[in-house]
């Protein structure tokens, strides 16, 4: 099986249909099975931190071998009906670890409720993409978090499920999105989930390093060609990457912050908590609603680069197979 050619034409599929909201995503099914065992698990007001720790290894594990175990399955069941079956599932289900239809709707979603409602209408839109809090923030503020969340989910929503399904098809790709989910969901340094959290965290660190780092270069890709500075992108990368809090997303988010020529980072609020952010970029151009636009270019061109290179290593792997 050329799973490659599964990986480049389920990234294909995403960006031509998105995800149906008709039907029932597994992330949905992944984050109430991992909401269920949370509250059944996390007694983090009466437990010893140690003992939440491997009580959160046990989540991650069970939720992500079961993605993996009930994944293969369902291919397997499909590819024994009928060939030609298994390929449609298996394509399917690959594309729904896939979000780049979905990472521009959500960017558009806040732009336009930006010029064409107003600041209430954007903080409420992009209040449905971040975990910060919105009621409070600037224009300048909701462009930056949009901004911050496109750049760092080039890596979890495009480039990271393509990666994984390559390697394993749909089974490892769901594997993926489960780690992911669980870091969105209990992967936080509150009181709550800092120790029950923690191997969700540091999991969804670890399987996002190599592709972050791909995701520079096709990020360097898509800024050339363009006004934006692919230079400077990456002059800024190397200079603020790892100034940021995750090992990973700050190397998206820079280079995003230096091909636009602006500055993201900064305070935010958590359930009415400061955290401050380290700066990445340079305020040289403004925060303003167009910097989503350009943004979302950025995220568009990324994502063709990648379907690109990989539809290239699909030939290349087609090309061996018939040669070996």
């Amino acid at each position: 099986m050329n799973l490659p050619l599964f990986a480049t034409l389920s990234l294909l599929l995403d960006r031509m249909v998105g995800d149906p909201r008709f039907l029932i995503h597994p992330v949905v099914l992944m984050g109430r099975v991992i909401r269920f065992m949370e509250r059944r698990m996390n007694h983090w007001q009466t437990e010893h931190d140690r003992i939440l720790r491997i009580k959160g290894m046990i989540l991650a594990v069970t939720v992500t071998g079961l993605a993996y175990v009930t994944t293969y399955l369902i291919c397997k069941m499909a590819w024994t009906f009928s060939p030609l079956v298994g390929d449609f599932v298996n394509l399917w289900l690959i594309s729904t670890t896939i979000a780049w239809k979905g990472l521009n709707r959500a960017g558009g979603e806040v732009y336009d409720a930006l010029t064409a409602q107003g600041l209430e209408a954007g903080r409420k839109a992009v209040s449905m993409i971040v975990g910060r809090d919105a009621a409070q923030m600037s224009e300048p503020e909701v462009v930056r978090a949009t901004v911050e969340t496109l750049a760092e989910n080039v890596v979890d929503a495009i480039v990271s499920p393509v990666f994984f399904a390559a390697l394993g098809g749909a089974p490892l790709a769901l594997a993926y999105r489960a780690v992911n989910t669980l870091d969105s969901m209990v992967g936080y340094k509150n009181e709550r989930y800092r120790a029950f959290g923690f191997a969700s965290a540091r999991l969804d660190d670890v399987l996002n390093y190599l592709p972050a780092r791909v995701t520079v270069v096709l990020l360097y890709g898509a800024l050339l060609g363009k006004r934006y500075t692919a230079n400077r992108a990456w002059r800024v990368m190397r200079r603020d990457a790892r100034c940021h809090p995750s090992p990973n997303s700050g190397y998206p988010e820079s280079m995003v912050a230096g091909g636009l020529s602006i500055q993201l980072g900064g305070l935010n609020y958590y359930g009415g908590i400061p955290s401050q952010r380290a700066f990445m970029g340079d305020p040289i151009r403004p925060l303003t609603p167009e910097r989503i636009r350009e943004t979302m270019r950025i995220v568009e061109g990324t994502g063709w680069i990648l379907f690109s290179l990989s539809g290239v290593i699909a030939l290349l792997v087609t090309v061996l197979a018939d040669k070996f």
